[in-house]
């Protein structure tokens, strides 16, 4: 079966979405992951720390210690650090479907699952050992020490993404988001607009509920 052209154009096929190729085009880098090359490269050894951490090389994923080296047998598509933390940037970043990331990157739909599964405890690993992790506990996150000129310029705000209907009719009912006619889940996040990162991350609420009433729920207003 022939690679999917979703572009329209011969070369961006299965493979297109390679940090080795896209590595010097910053833009296209930072519309897929949402980091430009600096941060990207800033998250990566974090990341190969957590990951090597989690997966000793001498280890195979399931924890059993390896008969062969490590790369030894059918050839690797998310070879290396690098690939793998692109494969995941993207994934959180444009948030398509499975079948679409496996198209884009030569794996199966169930591969796609599985790597996602694999790896988004890593980044979250890697993320708290730079400390760049969101707090989510609201008690923890009131008592955070601010700078004083921040004390009046922290933004709280509600995201919202969409999901799949769910099958369940009162589910239905409670992630449908009114006006938007979708299904969708919410959070609430708070940064500091000095700092521009996030500082506080919500629980992941049903999309009917809005975003004062989850930080009133969260008690951080």
């Amino acid at each position: 079966m022939a690679p999917l052209d979703f572009f329209r154009n011969k070369e961006y096929v299965s493979f297109m979405v390679t940090y080795t190729e896209l590595r010097s085009d910053r833009k296209r880098l930072l519309a897929l992951t949402g980091l430009t090359l600096p941060e990207f490269e800033l998250l990566l050894p974090a990341f190969a720390r957590a990951y090597h951490y989690r997966h000793p090389p001498d280890r195979t994923m399931t924890g059993q210690p390896r008969q062969r080296a490590a790369g030894a047998g059918r050839t690797v598509v998310l070879a290396g650090a690098e690939q793998k933390l692109w494969f995941l940037l993207v994934y959180l970043k444009t948030y398509p479907l499975q079948v679409i990331l496996a198209e884009l990157f030569g794996l199966s739909p169930a591969r796609v699952n599985y790597w996602l599964h694999q790896l988004l405890p890593v980044l979250r690993e890697a993320l708290d050992d730079l400390g760049v992790l969101p707090q989510r506990d609201p008690q923890a996150f009131a008592r955070t020490p601010t700078r004083p000129q921040e004390r009046t310029r922290r933004i709280v705000d509600g995201t919202e993404r969409r999901r799949q209907r769910p099958k369940n009719p009162e589910q239905q009912r409670a992630h449908s988001s009114g006006r938007k006619k979708t299904h969708s889940a919410k959070n609430v996040v708070g940064a500091g607009a000095d700092r521009r990162r996030s500082h506080f991350l919500s629980e992941t609420y049903a999309g009917r509920v809005s975003a004062k009433a989850i930080a009133a729920q969260e008690g951080i207003v």
